[in-house]
């Protein structure tokens, strides 16, 4: 038997919800999304560092000859 959910089907326990069903591609689009926003917090934490473009470009230099 082969079911698909047009929307997310909430289950109640004595009148509160306790539970979602959802299709697996919705679920797996959320996970992607909170994997991503993790990923973009903990970038955040950590200050910007700058440094001379004639600098880099010295670095780049010495690294394709």
């Amino acid at each position: 038997m082969k079911v698909s959910l047009a929307q997310p089907e909430v289950v109640t326990r004595k009148g509160k919800p306790v539970s979602v069903i959802l299709p697996i591609k919705v679920y797996e689009n959320l996970l992607h999304r909170v994997e991503d926003r993790a990923l973009m917090k903990k970038a955040r934490q950590n200050p910007l560092q700058f440094r001379p473009l004639k600098d880099y470009l010295a670095e780049q230099r010495k690294t394709h000859v």
